[in-house]
């Protein structure tokens, strides 16, 4: 609403009521645009965690799919608990215990053992007996290896065969067995 200052009145009383109306009317403008400038940032939020934040696959209702074991838990609290006399204990919890490794492992055996000096009695200088020994496994892993196997075959020959011109003997070991022949 535009006013041009020839219209204008020139009582105070109606100039301050004009005041105070476009005053009310630019604080509902602007109320209505922080309103607008909200929806579109919320709705800019969103977009971005839709783009780039953290997905799950979820609906409303997956809650409630697998509740059996409450529901079940919900009548048993509500059914009268019957006194007896037969006290059945708990049964105790088993506690994990590492399986031992597979025997076709190859191992390396070490054996530590105490020096000569050590292997005798403090109080009465005898020698100490084995009475036994504690064996523990750890599993040591050895990446792939790439290496080059060189075979060196040595080949004789006979000299004085050689001197005497007949015929040359010469002996080498055999070419040792590969998966491909001659690969």
């Amino acid at each position: 609403m535009k006013i041009s200052p020839h219209n204008l009145p020139n009582d105070i009383d109606a100039l301050k009521q004009l005041l105070l109306e476009t005053l009310a009317a630019k604080d509902a403008e602007i109320a209505a645009l922080k309103q607008s400038v909200q929806r579109l940032l919320e709705q800019f939020r969103l977009a971005q965690q839709k783009r780039f934040g953290a997905s799950s696959e979820h609906h409303d209702h997956q809650g409630e799919l697998f509740n059996e074991a409450e529901a079940t838990v919900d009548d048993v609290d509500n059914e009268p608990v019957e006194s007896s006399t037969d006290a059945v204990p708990a049964p105790l919890k088993k506690r994990p215990k590492r399986q031992p490794l597979p025997k076709d492992l190859p191992r390396e055996i070490i054996v530590h053992d105490i020096s000569d000096e050590e292997k005798q009695c403090d109080c009465c200088g005898e020698p100490l007996t084995l009475m036994g020994q504690d064996r523990s496994e750890k599993l040591k892993f050895i990446p792939a290896q790439i290496k080059v196997i060189e075979h060196i075959r040595l080949k004789y020959s006979c000299n004085q065969c050689e001197t005497q011109g007949t015929q040359a003997n010469i002996k080498q070991a055999p070419v040792p067995a590969s998966p491909i022949p001659k690969g």
